[in-house]
């Protein structure tokens, strides 16, 4: 773990605190330890969900440090492109519900920490952009890919061609984030969903998110079919016997995750 990289634990989730004040920028050792960490929590059958947000009230991330790009070295720059993409696609292949926290300010390399996750919840005062271009640069850890995706080309390109920065409401609206909360109340309500995601099978929500990602990338006769295999692949493991009963049985699951 990174100094500036906390870890906590709450029931089945997993929180991880950017904390690397006084914007919570992302570093090439805070980069590394977040993907070790997802992917440490991957291998754990105990966590079934992991919520990312910033330390202090004023910063979710501002992305990277732009001191690190003043000399112009090319191969500095490769190395923190490769580290950032590795960390964020980790973090978007994590099995369970991946929820961003967004407590302040997600720029740049913040906010597509944010769009590596499942689930976006954004504090009433946040604002949000990818303000690469406006500085010589673009953003390189799935800006150009994801924005798209959630808010469509349109402002997808207003976003990153324009540098336009949205506030809360703004990104509401147009799907970027799926929730506005009040100041100060985005973990609380990141916790809440991943409750609730908790009390799902496990195993049925890896299956679920993988299904959902991979429709980005494949035509959708092939993901039907995918989708119908997945589901006979459910009857390998013991939860879905227990879900199935408990629920005829009128009873809470007791998931094994196995």
């Amino acid at each position: 773990m990174s100094d500036t990289l906390k870890l906590a634990r709450d029931g089945h989730t997993a929180i991880l605190t950017l904390d690397n004040p006084p914007a919570n920028t992302f570093t090439r050792d805070n980069l590394i330890a977040l993907k070790r960490q997802v992917l440490a929590l991957n291998a754990d059958r105990d966590v079934y969900a992991l919520v990312i947000t910033g330390g202090g009230e004023k910063f979710f991330s501002a992305g990277a440090d732009l001191k690190q790009f003043a000399g112009g070295d090319k191969a500095l720059a490769q190395t923190l492109a490769v580290l950032f993409g590795e960390a964020f696609e980790a973090l978007s292949a994590f099995r369970g519900l991946s929820i961003a926290a967004i407590n302040g300010y997600a720029m740049g390399g913040g906010l597509e920490c944010a769009l590596a996750c499942d689930l976006r919840i954004a504090e009433e005062q946040t604002h949000l952009a990818l303000p690469e271009a406006s500085v010589g640069l673009l953003p390189c850890a799935g800006g150009t890919q994801n924005l798209p995706w959630l808010v469509g080309e349109g402002w997808a390109k207003r976003m990153i061609l324009c540098g336009e920065r949205v506030d809360a409401a703004t990104a509401l609206r147009i799907g970027l984030i799926e929730q506005m909360v009040p100041a100060g109340e985005a973990l609380t309500v990141a916790l809440k969903l991943a409750e609730q995601a908790a009390r799902q099978s496990p195993q049925a929500l890896a299956a679920c998110k993988s299904l959902i990602q991979a429709g980005r990338q494949q035509p959708i006769a092939t993901s039907l079919i995918r989708e119908r295999e997945a589901f006979a692949r459910l009857f390998d493991g013991e939860d879905q016997r227990e879900g199935v009963n408990a629920f005829l049985e009128k009873r809470s699951p007791h998931w094994k995750n196995a």
